[in-house]
């Protein structure tokens, strides 16, 4: 009986096409808000200058969602989903709130209020946003560690 079982390759959870989709729109996402953040860096650097200054917390932000957009790219896994949850749900919520609440400097992050919805912020919310609840659907679809592997 053992010769007449059919021989079917091994597919990883990582691979089927809904998680590369899904490592797919997550990275985008998150470069999408890297950019902006690059972008809007200077200006910022300018408008909020103490602690270590906007357009750096900026720049900060930018350099996570890049590493953590191709941490997700080549992984898959419940980690790189969580952490891609995590930078991109941190910078909506900062946008939002930045934009309806005046907030304090809290040590080196410097107090940023800015009331207005312009094109680029709003491309970046929606890109973190989508990004975030993606991230959130891609780690709990992501298998576990299979312990056998090791």
């Amino acid at each position: 009986m053992a010769s007449e079982a059919v021989h079917r390759p091994m597919t990883h959870g990582r691979s089927t096409p809904l998680m590369v989709a899904l490592r797919i729109l997550v990275a985008l996402g998150l470069a999408v808000d890297a950019y902006v953040h690059f972008v809007l860096a200077p200006n910022y650097q300018f408008a909020y200058p103490d602690g270590i200054g906007g357009g750096n917390l900026f720049r900060i932000q930018a350099a996570l969602a890049v590493v953590v957009a191709i941490y997700v790219l080549v992984r898959g896994s419940k980690l790189s989903f969580a952490l891609a949850a995590l930078v991109a749900l941190s910078a909506f919520a900062a946008v939002v709130l930045s934009t309806f609440i005046q907030l304090p400097q809290v040590g080196p992050i410097p107090a940023m209020y800015e009331p207005i919805w312009f094109f680029e912020k709003s491309v970046s919310a929606v890109a973190e946003g989508i990004a975030g609840v993606l991230a959130i659907v891609g780690f709990f679809l992501a298998p576990r560690k299979d312990k056998r592997l090791r």
